[in-house]
């Protein structure tokens, strides 16, 4: 391994711990549930601005992924080696048990050793077809914003702040929904740790973000790509 890669995994893993840390955080001490408005609109906002923040602070060092989903649509489009994927997808893994790891320590103190609830996804309403569907529908739109935005030079100045309000976006219509994934590191690190109904669902969010980062990488390719 490189210098240029291990800090560019050390990035990665500092960004995804804050991506998980303050968007599930806030779903958390807000209330985030669709009979609770303020608290599911707070959350979504938390979400985009984890990813605002580390934009501008990790952009430039390892292109701000945090997230196996989007590493997975680069590596399709080669601009990055599967070798990197491979070690992004470490670092944004375990930088999403840090977060959630802490998280697991706030709460606990919080309730006084109770956790009843961190951040996880589930099918909800909509049922496990449903909520595939959903998740999909959901990281292709944002994934195919990341492609567009960070091929075109001119925008890379608000790139950040593009990405972020997109995944805001995502996570006001996906709250009611999933609980919002499109991020399988973010998903798999809490329902680990929560176990139980989280866990044994936690391979859709895995899943459904995968093929969602598919289809928005060969429909780029296509739309965009001149050869």
């Amino acid at each position: 391994m490189t210098k240029s890669l291990a800090k560019k995994m050390l990035a990665e893993c500092l960004g995804t711990m804050v991506l998980v840390l303050f968007g599930c955080g806030t779903a958390v001490f807000s209330d985030c549930s669709v009979s609770n408005p303020a608290g599911w609109l707070m959350t979504a906002i938390a979400f985009g601005l984890s990813i605002i923040a580390m934009a501008y602070v990790i952009g430039n060092i390892s292109g701000c992924h945090i997230n196996p989903a989007v590493s997975f649509s680069m590596a399709i489009r080669k601009k990055m080696s599967w070798k990197d994927f491979g070690f992004y997808v470490l670092a944004q893994v375990v930088g999403a048990f840090a977060g959630a790891g802490i998280l697991y320590g706030f709460v606990s103190a919080y309730s006084g050793g109770t956790v009843a609830a961190l951040g996880t996804n589930g099918v909800g309403e909509i049922g496990p077809l449903g909520a595939f569907l959903a998740e999909v529908i959901l990281t292709f739109v944002f994934v195919f914003l990341i492609n567009g935005v960070t091929s075109d030079e001119t925008k890379s100045n608000c790139a950040g702040l593009m990405i972020g309000l997109t995944l805001t976006f995502v996570h006001i219509l996906g709250i009611p929904l999933t609980g919002t994934s499109v991020n399988p590191a973010r998903s798999l690190a809490p329902a680990v740790l929560m176990g139980g109904e989280a866990l044994s669902c936690v391979w859709i969010f895995i899943a459904a973000p995968i093929v969602g980062s598919l289809l928005a990488a060969l429909t780029y390719k296509f739309l965009y790509d001149e050869k």
